[in-house]
């Protein structure tokens, strides 16, 4: 019966991550929206992104910490909630209130998305406590694959309502209300186990059944490690993830730039289930050791790419990044214990969007420098394979909790 529950809950995780992962395919929009509200400012465009990840990661300390008071259940519906109203009020925006488009899809938008992303995640865990890295996969691997669900579906509503620079409004207030119901009819699966199971034994030492809180890890070294860590090893992978289109355009395939998006997609979605896999076996470390250096060696290829190599590189980027995103959750599991999980990677998660907004700010303004030639925008990612390498090192640093 226990094991039946577990898996109704991951599977609402999963259905919910997966509308989740609408809000991460930002380069359908990318273009259409920097022409038709930004006047071509692709910087401002893709600030609404960078916002979206950068309050996700403040909504996941709040929605963790309410978990623990209220229940994952209730914080779910309620993120479902914020999030359909900040699509709706997206969905409003016009040239003249552009802020409109900040406010809804990124601020609102991220809050949502935040007080469910981390607490899915944590809530799931629990159930089974000996296999972090293949749950954890499983279920942000699903975020990765609503962007392969989405895309098309998406590129038809736009289409519907008119097309590029027209049509993104409209195709904003349907996703609101998917969100809605999806989060909504997920959320009534969402229960901890008992207390014993998240543990997966008895035995375990008081302080790692526990789990450390948020004041102790701010106290913690290694918190400030793995944070820094994970800003650092996301800025090729948004960066990508934001511009994938755009890039494929400026190389010339403008009639299967779509293609580019469904597969930064694909492989982040398969990134995050088979890394995740692979970081039980290898160690969270290790794992996020050859992630860095295989994210670092992807991104400097980019200059390299000509023709449909250029998608190459875009799978190898996606499917590195989306490894950090299914091994950071099981790496704070393992360091700061399961009992405040949910809050706690939430503050691991605010170097992620520190490193969203750097990333964004960085691709934009060397996409603008290269309007007439996209060579131009490579130094952006020669920067994110420095960050890269800066945190193998830190990486190296991190020593594994003594308990273990």
């Amino acid at each position: 019966m226990k094991s039946a529950k577990g898996i109704a809950v991951i599977a609402a995780s999963i259905a919910i991550q997966l509308c989740l992962g609408i809000a991460y395919i930002w380069s359908v929009f990318q273009t259409g929206i920097a022409n038709s509200i930004f006047r071509g400012d692709n910087a401002a465009a893709g600030l609404t992104f960078s916002l979206l990840l950068f309050v996700l990661t403040i909504g996941s300390v709040i929605g963790g910490k309410l978990a623990v008071k209220y229940t994952t259940r209730v914080i779910v519906i309620i993120g479902g909630v914020i999030l359909a109203g900040g699509f709706f009020l997206a969905s409003l925006v016009t040239p003249e209130l552009p802020w409109l488009l900040w406010l809804g899809y990124g601020v609102m938008g991220g809050f949502g998305m935040g007080f469910t992303y981390s607490t899915t995640i944590a809530c799931s865990q629990k159930w089974f406590p000996h296999k972090k890295g293949l749950v954890t996969g499983l279920i942000v691997s699903a975020l990765g694959f609503g962007g392969v669900v989405f895309t098309p579906i998406i590129e038809g509503l736009i289409k519907r309502f008119g097309g590029p620079e027209t049509g993104e409004p409209k195709t904003f207030l349907v996703l609101s209300l998917i969100f809605l119901v999806v989060c909504t009819v997920g959320g009534l699966f969402l229960e901890n186990p008992p207390k014993e199971r998240q543990t997966g034994s008895s035995t375990q030492p008081t302080a790692l059944a526990e789990g450390m809180s948020p004041i102790q890890i701010l106290k913690d070294g290694r918190f400030y490690l793995a944070a820094a860590s994970l800003m650092l090893a996301c800025m090729g992978g948004l960066m990508m993830i934001g511009f994938a289109k755009p890039i494929a355009v400026a190389k010339g395939l403008a009639s299967t730039a779509t293609f580019g998006v469904l597969i930064i997609a694909l492989f982040n979605s398969l990134g995050r289930l088979l890394w995740g896999m692979m970081s039980d076996k290898l160690g969270r470390r290790r794992t996020i050791i050859i992630l860095l250096a295989g994210s670092a060696l992807s991104s400097v290829l980019v200059s390299q790419a000509n023709g449909y190599f250029i998608y190459a590189l875009i799978a190898l980027i996606g499917f590195f990044y989306g490894g950090f995103l299914s091994t950071f959750p099981s790496l704070t599991a393992d360091l700061f214990g399961p009992k405040h999980m949910a809050t706690n990677y939430g503050f691991v998660l605010l170097g992620f969007g520190v490193g969203a907004v750097a990333s964004s700010y960085i691709a934009g303004h060397f996409k603008n420098l290269a309007a007439q030639d996209i060579s131009l925008m490579y130094p952006a990612f020669f920067i994110a394979a420095g960050c890269a390498c800066v945190g193998i090192v830190l990486m190296l640093l991190l020593k594994p909790n003594k308990s273990r």
